[in-house]
C-alpha cells in the first residue's frame, strides 16, 4: 500500500522556527517516544521525508529542519557554509526542543555527511547516538561520482552556474540520477524547484558544494567513527544510483566491519522519494532488530 503524501503546502504550514547564530531556521517536530532526527541532502530539504513522516511519528518523536541554506531557512548570501556548522545546527535543534536522551538518525546524501560527523561526536563523548542509517550519500569520497551540475558548481564559474541554474535544469539532473522507473513528476519536481529557490536559494549553491572537500578532509575521522562498532549502522541504498549506488556500499562492505546493508533493486538517489514503502519496511525491521537485541542484553546482565 503507498504512503500518503504530504503536500509542500501542508507541510510548511506545519513548520516552527528557531534562531541559530542570528539565522531563521524552519524546523517540523511530531509523534512521541524515542527521538529521530530525520537529515536531509543536497540541494532539497526537510520535505523529502514527507511519505514516511507520518508513520515514523506513530512510534518515534520525530524531528528535522532545513539546514542552513537549504529549503525555508536562512540562505545568507556572505556565509562559508559547512559541514560541521550543520552538524552544531542539528545539535543546537535538539537543546532548543529539550531532547537529552540517545538519539536516532536516519539521514540522506549531504545528511549522511552530517551524521557522520555526529557518529564521530558520539564516540567524543559530545552526543549522544543510539542508532544510524544511511541512504544514498558519499560516505567515502573515493567512491562519490559527483553529478555534471555538482562539478561545475565546484569550478571556478560555479557561482555563475548557480545563478543561472533553473527549474528544467533540476529536471535534467534529477532524471540522470533517480531510477529509470521512479523519476518525480512535474509537480514533484515543481515543489522541489520551490524549495531550492526560496530565499534566492540559487546565489549559494556554489557555497553549499564546499561539501564536497570538506568530505576528503574529514574522511579518516568518519571512516574511523563507522569502524568502532558500538552504535548499531545500516545503509539502505539505491542500487542505480550514479552518485552513490551499489559502488559506495561494495566499498562499504570493504571498510565496515559487520556491515548491515540493503540494496534496492532500480531505485536510485532519492529512495525516501522513489520508494518509500520498502525504506520504511527495512527501516522499522532495523529498529526492531535494535530493541530486541536491547531487551535480550537487559535480561542476559541481570
Amino acid at each position: 500500500m503507498p504512503l500518503a503524501e504530504i503536500p509542500l503546502r501542508a507541510w510548511r504550514k506545519r513548520s516552527r522556527s528557531f534562531e541559530f547564530r542570528g539565522h531563521t531556521i524552519r524546523y517540523w517536530v511530531a509523534g512521541q517516544g524515542e527521538p529521530l532526527l530525520l537529515i536531509h541532502g543536497f540541494p532539497t530539504a526537510s520535505w523529502d521525508w514527507h511519505y514516511l513522516w507520518q508513520p515514523l511519528a506513530h512510534r518515534n518523536l520525530v524531528i528535522a529542519c532545513d539546514m542552513l541554506g537549504f529549503g525555508d531557512s536562512a540562505k545568507p548570501l556572505d556565509h562559508g557554509y559547512c559541514l560541521l556548522e550543520q552538524a552544531d545546527l542539528q545539535q543546537a535543534l535538539l537543546k532548543h526542543l529539550g531532547v537529552e536522551q540517545p538519539v536516532h538518525v536516519l539521514a540522506h546524501d549531504y545528511g549522511d555527511s552530517v551524521a557522520q560527523e555526529l557518529l564521530a561526536r558520539h564516540h567524543e563523548g559530545r552526543f549522544q547516538m543510539a542508532s544510524c542509517v544511511f541512504l544514498n550519500g558519499g560516505l567515502f569520497p573515493e567512491t562519490h561520482r559527483p553529478a555534471l551540475v555538482q562539478k561545475l558548481l565546484l569550478s571556478p564559474l560555479g557561482w555563475m552556474i548557480g545563478r543561472a541554474f533553473g527549474r528544467n535544469a533540476l529536471s535534467n539532473s534529477f532524471s540522470q540520477i533517480f531510477g529509470p522507473q521512479t523519476r518525480p513528476s512535474e509537480s514533484a519536481l515543481d515543489d522541489f524547484w520551490s524549495l531550492i529557490s526560496a530565499n534566492d536559494g540559487t546565489r549559494i549553491l556554489h557555497k553549499l558544494i564546499a561539501y564536497v572537500p570538506q568530505r576528503r578532509a574529514l574522511r579518516d575521522r568518519w571512516v574511523a567513527a563507522m569502524q568502532v562498532g558500538d552504535v548499531p549502522l545500516r545503509v539502505i541504498d539505491g542500487e542505480v544510483d550514479p552518485i552513490s549506488g551499489a559502488h559506495m556500499v561494495e566499498r562499504y562492505h570493504q571498510l565496515v566491519p559487520h556491515a548491515d546493508t540493503v540494496l534496492l533493486t532500480n531505485i536510485g538517489h532519492y529512495p525516501q522519494i522513489e520508494a518509500p514503502v520498502q525504506v520504511l519496511k527495512h527501516y522499522l525491521t532495523f529498529r526492531a532488530h535494535i530493541a530486541r537485541a536491547t531487551v535480550w542484553e537487559g535480561a542476559c546482565s541481570r
